[in-house]
């Protein structure tokens, strides 16, 4: 937390720069006509309504200086949404395996994961987690000299000394809830709980459920042999399978799961609840090996919904083979503080494991220290069980998950010809969308705020009319361009992806900014703005191409469901000499064939790159 104090605030903002970046992501998704309609209605809000919310907002968030204006608006958002969270909200990031294949091994892994993550949340609440920093200058700043001198700023005025050496200090303040915490179903609108006393972890198994301590009453980490003894002792409990397994409870719409809720501590179970809620984390030990990546995905992602409890803030979950990952529920927080912590987790457990293959578990007396919970379910519940796994068999069944990597070329290649990668990868999505569909959609690239107090996300808007002039040209005319008017046109769209990319990691976007107004309009229960109410604010947020992207040395792949049904939910990694794709989609969409148009698309790019004209 040495750099919390001294963090910028998030800033809102100018108006008119809203408006205008607006008006720029409204251009390629919209014939004359329909601009026209939706630039009046802007310039009206921009010049009256807009501009007493915007005055109010700056004024409400000057006197909440403890936090940002995005805050409260955007867990109120997350948390009063109804939908089930699987698909919906829930993502997952998977981890490499081992690099000692030996290592790989379930209750290897498990017990080496468990005992590193207790490590994690014990550094972190010490207070001696090292302050995540974006270094743009890393020779500079991610130095142990720079280190060793930094400590000596007092946190009011230390992110200004990271800050002389190019380097970005990011907001902790999501890292409490990683632990002890869950999302609790309400009516209308969910609560976060969290309870740092609890130290036991929460396992699952066969949709059964149990509990045993990781930290003794010193707050040590219990042994490791002594995880590894009792981890083995739930992997041969010869308990069947559970006939209602509640875990599928989380998976339901959020008021029917709290309809339920209120039943189940009626009928007696608040006890066992609470365990739930108040674990540590949530291991879930599945019985499967995974095939291929694409079994991974819809595991990981989804699962069969009988050994998950989708709202613990995360769940590492282990398939037989010991491939593992982690899914974790978004309400909470962004992928930044998830992301470190699986590093952490990782680089913890392969390069310090505390347990190898030879190691005997420890004697000691597992069926005491471990416990199966049990809950008591009546008729009621039990149908309530029932009828969740078939809603969510329902939804499921109509995912499809397919995964591409383009290998004739990465990050090392585009960054010599001066080209920003993402640039690229988000231009190759929308030639590929082009070449499928025939259009330009609304795009969603989330881009971290977190170099702010209290920042969560912007929306980086990668349609653009460069994007769509140059996906026209490689698409749709391909002899009538040279190549150095090709490169001309890639460059083009890698400048202007740049600057929205920047902008987006300042808070310049136009999303956050429009959606807090909104917010407030409602908040005082004022009628809306005619802009909120145009087709083109509701078809530019019906986000049909939503893309995340994340690389790491801990991470193997990740993914999401789309967030509409019309729409593909585009996961995707750029790497030195590759670019792969993890995406998902309904059956309103063909995810094979837009994979194998965006490969196509790469193709292209990377020919006339390579002096090819286009044929």
């Amino acid at each position: 937390m040495h750099y919390q104090k001294s963090l910028p605030r998030l800033p809102v903002p100018k108006l008119e720069d809203t408006i205008k970046r607006y008006l720029a992501a409204q251009r390629p998704l919209l014939d004359d006509d329909q601009f026209s309609t939706t630039e009046k209605l802007a310039r009206d809000f921009e010049n009256g309504v807009g501009k007493q919310l915007h005055k109010e907002l700056v004024a409400q968030d000057k006197q909440n200086k403890h936090t940002s204006y995005i805050s409260a608006p955007w867990f109120d958002m997350y948390l009063s949404a109804r939908d089930s969270v699987v698909l919906n909200f829930n993502p997952f990031m998977s981890f490499n395996p081992d690099p000692k294949t030996e290592y790989n091994d379930q209750l290897v892994r498990a017990t080496n994961m468990v005992a590193s993550a207790v490590r994690f949340m014990k550094t972190l609440r010490a207070g001696l987690l090292e302050p995540e920093v974006f270094h743009l200058n890393p020779a500079k700043s991610n130095t142990d000299g720079f280190k060793k001198l930094i400590r000596w700023v007092p946190s009011s005025l230390s992110w200004y000394g990271a800050f002389m050496v190019n380097a970005y200090p990011l907001d902790m303040s999501q890292y409490f809830r990683l632990f002890n915490a869950t999302r609790i179903p309400k009516q209308e609108k969910d609560e976060l709980f969290t309870d740092p006393k609890g130290r036991h972890l929460l396992v699952m198994r066969g949709g059964n459920m149990y509990v045993f301590d990781v930290v003794d009453r010193d707050g040590n980490l219990v042994k490791p042999a002594e995880i590894q003894a009792h981890l083995k002792h739930i992997m041969s409990d010869p308990t069947p399978a559970a006939a209602h397994p509640l875990g599928l409870l989380t998976s339901e719409n959020r008021d029917t799961w709290a309809g339920l809720r209120e039943k189940l501590l009626a009928a007696g179970n608040g006890e066992v609840l609470g365990l739930v809620d108040s674990a540590l984390f949530c291991l879930c030990l599945d019985d499967e090996s995974m095939k291929d990546h694409i079994h991974v995905s819809h595991n990981m992602l989804h699962g069969d919904g009988t050994n998950r409890w989708y709202d613990k803030s995360f769940s590492i979950i282990m398939a037989k083979c010991g491939n593992a990952a982690i899914n974790f529920e978004h309400s909470w927080g962004d992928g930044v503080a998830v992301l470190r912590f699986q590093n952490e987790v990782f680089k913890d457990s392969t390069e310090n494991p505390l347990v190898n293959p030879g190691s005997q578990p420890a004697a000691v007396d597992s069926a005491a220290a471990v416990r199966r919970l049990q809950f008591n379910l009546d008729a009621e519940l039990e149908n309530g069980v029932t009828k969740a796994k078939e809603n969510f068999h329902a939804a499921v069944s109509k995912l499809t998950i397919d995964a591409m990597q383009f290998m004739k070329g990465g990050k090392e290649q585009l960054k010599k010809k001066k080209l920003s990668p993402d640039a690229i990868a988000q231009l190759a999505f929308q030639m590929g969308f082009l070449r499928q569909y025939g259009q330009t959609v609304a795009t969603y690239e989330s881009c971290s705020t977190a170099a702010f107090r209290h920042g969560r996300t912007e929306t980086i808007r990668p349609a653009t009319i460069h994007t769509q002039r140059c996906a026209q040209a490689f698409v749709q005319q391909p002899g009538k361009h040279s190549v150095e008017q090709l490169i001309g046109m890639l460059s083009e769209c890698s400048k202007y992806h740049g600057q929205l990319t920047k902008e987006a990691a300042m808070a310049q976007g136009f999303d956050r900014h429009l959606f807090a107004m909104k917010y407030m309009a409602n908040s005082k229960g004022q009628a809306l703005h005619s802009l909120y109410q145009d087709p083109a604010y509701a078809a530019i947020n019906h986000n049909i191409l939503s893309t995340s992207t994340l690389t790491s040395p801990a991470v193997n792949l990740g993914g999401f469901a789309p967030v509409v049904p019309d729409g593909f939910g585009v996961g995707y990694g750029i790497h030195d000499e590759w670019i792969g794709c993890n995406v998902s989609s309904y059956p309103e969409r063909n995810v094979h064939e837009f994979l194998q148009c965006v490969h196509k698309s790469l193709d292209d790019i990377f020919s006339v790159l390579e002096g090819r004209p286009l044929t």
